[in-house]
């Protein structure tokens, strides 16, 4: 895989049960390969951002995560204190169940908050879990990030039902335009897959896999 290809890629790494030594090694790891980002939970935005600093690496985040549950005001607090610990990306998940129950408006308002938390100091990415929605809500979820000013779409957590298809990216990217990032996370274990997820539109994936990607090896990894 080619350069370029590795700086698409957010090297997560989101278990539960992740420790230090862990989070050590994706830093260094991305540090080698030169990835886009880190993806790691809240409390790793710290330690990732002193092992990171001075390279061309990102700390990207991720808030409400993984269901999307809590509160617009929980986000935006979330957002502000990843960036204050040096986080300069966040993903995160949309209120799930207001989006199938059709309130547009708190979807909407849920998103805005993070992007204007965010506003100057982070790109915000809306991860929409595709696995659980209908082609009708997906389109509604990225109209609506759209409409909140977020800087990309993306398809999944990794944790619940299913991860990215090329056909989800497909459709993303036709809903959002030209000028939105679509990120592919969820199941991308190989450079075949990533290849196909960029084909299909995607300007970023997310992958735990990162290091088998690049290297033309297929990861057993879930995300």
């Amino acid at each position: 895989m080619t350069n370029n290809v590795a700086k698409m890629i957010d090297h997560t790494l989101l278990k539960a049960d992740a420790a230090k030594d862990q989070i050590e090694k994706i830093c260094a790891e991305a540090k080698e390969y030169n990835f886009a980002s880190v993806c790691v939970n809240p409390t790793w935005v710290k330690l990732s951002s002193d092992l990171l600093n001075g390279t061309e690496v990102k700390v990207c985040t991720v808030i409400g995560f993984p269901l999307g549950a809590s509160t617009p005001e929980t986000k935006a607090f979330e957002t502000k204190n990843a960036i204050e610990n040096g986080a300069t990306e966040v993903d995160m998940v949309i209120n799930i169940g207001a989006l199938k129950g059709g309130d547009n408006d708190l979807v909407e308002r849920d998103i805005r908050a993070v992007v204007d938390a965010a506003k100057g100091k982070a790109l915000t990415k809306v991860i929409i879990e595709t696995c659980l929605l209908t082609e009708e809500e997906k389109i509604r979820a990225c109209e609506l990030s759209v409409k909140a000013g977020a800087d990309f779409v993306k398809t999944s957590t990794g944790f619940s039902t299913g991860g990215a298809t090329a056909e989800d990216i497909a459709l993303m990217r036709k809903t959002v335009g030209p000028d939105l990032g679509v990120k592919a996370s969820g199941g991308v274990r190989s450079a075949e897959d990533a290849q196909k997820m960029i084909e299909a539109g995607a300007t970023r994936i997310g992958a735990s896999s990162g290091a088998a990607i690049v290297n033309g090896l297929t990861s057993d990894s879930d995300y």
